[in-house]
């Protein structure tokens, strides 16, 4: 396994999805849920996401290939699109209201567009599009997308008390810094993308 891969992928992955941010918004989807629900709630978004985020990452550029375009062309839009998200992070406040006592919130808005939205759909084919050192790409991309997902799990599970442990102030606070963070990731792929089409 490439761990230089692994640790830069697993950052994005943790910028992007932020799982505390996830856990304080699934906690407050959940409010009149009891724990059994939360946590058959919290499994199936994260398997939603997982899969979607893997069949994506590794079959989207093939997709985007039958279309005539070019990956260069989408590490670009993929960085436009993540500086827009991090620029979102950044100034607006996300806001979800709770759908019912019990209701399935697994795949909306859960799975899309939190966990796997545009922005982490776009971030994993660009990570799945490295260039292979020994075939160990898959392996690395595919171990940063569990791992996070996993934190985010646990995270989610016990939301409850992440939630009087950070506070809304926090939430804020680490939202905002990760947006700066995703901001630089998106900018250093807008910069691999022009490098490389004008090659």
């Amino acid at each position: 396994m490439d761990f230089a891969l692994y640790l830069h992928a697993i950052t994005g992955l943790l910028v992007i999805i932020d799982p505390i941010g996830s856990a304080l918004i699934f906690n407050s989807l959940t409010a009149g849920s009891d724990q059994r629900h939360r946590n058959l709630m919290a499994i199936k978004s994260i398997i939603i996401s997982g899969v979607t985020l893997v069949l994506f990452g590794n079959y989207g550029e093939t997709l985007f290939s039958q279309l005539g375009i070019n990956i260069n062309s989408l590490r670009i839009s993929g960085g436009l699109l993540l500086f827009y998200t991090a620029f979102m992070m950044i100034t607006q406040e996300l806001k979800f209201s709770s759908s019912g006592k019990n209701a399935d919130i697994s795949v909306f808005p859960m799975s899309i567009p939190l966990l796997a939205g545009p922005g982490t759909l776009t971030l994993a084919i660009l990570l799945y599009s490295q260039p292979p050192e020994a075939g160990s790409t898959m392996l690395s991309v595919t171990a940063a997308i569990v791992s996070v997902l996993l934190i985010t799990m646990v995270g989610m599970v016990g939301s409850k008390y992440l939630k009087k442990i950070i506070g809304k102030t926090g939430d804020e606070i680490l939202r905002r810094f990760l947006g700066v963070i995703l901001a630089a990731l998106a900018i250093q792929f807008i910069y691999e993308g022009v490098r490389n089409i004008s090659m």
